[in-house]
């Protein structure tokens, strides 16, 4: 019996060593969403995908969906956005990003819009980047929109750009509406 392979583009959300020297995967795909999975001797010297697979990497990812889940197959590194960070804050900034994408996208539901933003926004908040705090709000705000968690008519067309360096800062007013927004939006999800 022959396994469908699919190729597609991933972030390496999370790692966990298994065994000797296995490691299981949290990958958010381009085309299949959020899943698990396994890769065998990766944690060996010899092997070719232990540096591609890192946490914060752009990869292109083959997959094989088997019986006990998904398999790597090849590995092509794009980029590593923690290593590639301008400085201290840029690299503070790819940790909040993906941990807030770990944290509330959940299942294999592709959403190829809301992965293509947020590579784009990774490889903007890799630099060094005006008003990184809004910035970082919006790809929260941006987030949540997608998954339904906030509703997009509360929120300003401006604030939900699809190019994160078009955003222009708001006065203080309407940056508490949407702290409070995304407060209100992550306190519901009870996640």
């Amino acid at each position: 019996m022959s396994y469908q392979t699919y190729t597609t583009e991933a972030l390496v959300c999370g790692t966990w060593n298994k065994n000797t020297s296995d490691k299981s995967y949290l990958l958010f795909t381009k085309d299949a969403g959020m899943l698990y999975a396994d890769a065998r001797s990766v944690r060996e010297e010899k092997s070719k995908q232990r540096y591609s697979l890192q946490d914060f990497s752009h990869v292109k990812i083959s997959l094989v969906k088997g019986k006990a889940g998904w398999k790597i197959g090849s590995v092509e590194s794009q980029c590593n956005h923690y290593a590639v960070a301008y400085d201290k804050a840029a690299r503070g900034s790819v940790v909040n990003v993906y941990r807030f994408v770990r944290r509330f996208y959940k299942g294999e539901e592709a959403s190829p819009d809301l992965f293509l933003y947020l590579k784009d926004t990774l490889n903007t908040l890799v630099g060094d980047v005006k008003d990184r705090d809004f910035k970082e709000l919006l790809v929260q705000l941006k987030v949540l929109a997608v998954l339904g968690y906030v509703d997009t008519a509360r929120v300003a067309t401006e604030f939900l750009p699809e190019d994160i360096r078009m955003a222009k800062r708001p006065n203080d007013a309407i940056l508490k509406k949407l702290e409070a927004l995304i407060k209100h939006a992550t306190d519901s999800s009870q996640l």
